[in-house]
């Protein structure tokens, strides 16, 4: 049975998307079949992998509207075994409308259930901030991985982000975990970044992957060509923290892959 990922973190610019493509390509390479879903309403991730958001291109709101079905909806992308279900500017209207839906928090989970054993991992780059989409997220999916940026705010509303996760736990999804966490934009000359380091390891005391993502021009510069880091310069040391992150992640959970050469 497939595995649903979700990444999470109601902060902006702490690399989540970047974190989730990125780890979602490298799945992909290592012999993973893959569905990544963009579930943020800026769709970053959907022109990360080379697609433009636009009308032409069918998208997750219409497919939770039932204007569109998931068939018609998921796009083969240039890396093998990887297929999107991308997002628009639409999507940012689907919270409202969500309200109104019955079972409006299990409405993304019911998308899901007939295709996931279709997939070894389906990844959710939620958007960031705890709405309704990203409670739909939490109930649909098997884990939770957190990226947080190695900074002084990193720590600010994770109790927040935690409690959600808690409360989806307790009343909608028994079976939700947390994946791990992933630190996010170090500096290796920052003393602050190790600081940062340290605190968030006492708080989530062992969920906190080794590898760390540093910062990188190649790693920032990727996006804006409409390609993962692994196409655009597999060599720098971008690519390989986050090659290093999808093998630790597959150790940390027993799941033999294919290495890269």
């Amino acid at each position: 049975m497939g595995r649903i990922i979700a990444f999470a973190n109601q902060k902006g610019g702490v690399g989540k998307t970047t974190t989730c493509v990125n780890m979602s390509v490298f799945m992909a390479l290592m012999g993973k079949k893959v569905l990544m879903v963009d579930l943020d309403p800026q769709g970053n991730a959907t022109s990360n992998l080379g697609f433009i958001k636009d009308n032409n291109l069918n998208s997750i709101y219409q497919v939770i509207m039932e204007q569109k079905t998931l068939q018609e909806s998921i796009y083969e992308t240039k890396v093998k075994n990887l297929s999107i279900l991308p997002s628009n500017l639409d999507l940012s209207g689907a919270d409202v409308e969500l309200v109104y839906m019955k079972n409006r928090e299990t409405v993304i989970k019911k998308i899901f259930e007939p295709i996931k054993d279709s997939y070894d991992f389906i990844t959710l780059d939620c958007p960031p901030s705890l709405n309704l989409l990203t409670v739909n997220a939490f109930t649909a999916s098997d884990a939770v991985i957190i990226p947080i940026q190695c900074e002084f705010f990193a720590l600010e509303g994770l109790s927040q982000l935690m409690n959600s996760i808690r409360i989806v736990k307790k009343k909608l999804n028994p079976s939700i975990e947390i994946d791990g966490v992933v630190l996010t934009m170090r500096d290796s000359r920052s003393n602050l970044g190790k600081q940062v380091a340290q605190e968030i390891e006492k708080f989530f005391s062992g969920a906190v992957f080794k590898t760390m993502i540093p910062r990188n021009v190649r790693l920032a510069e990727s996006p804006s060509f409409g390609e993962p880091i692994y196409i655009y310069d597999k060599n720098c040391i971008g690519s390989k923290a986050y090659q290093a992150l999808t093998e630790e992640y597959f150790r940390r959970k027993g799941i033999k892959f294919k290495k890269l050469v």
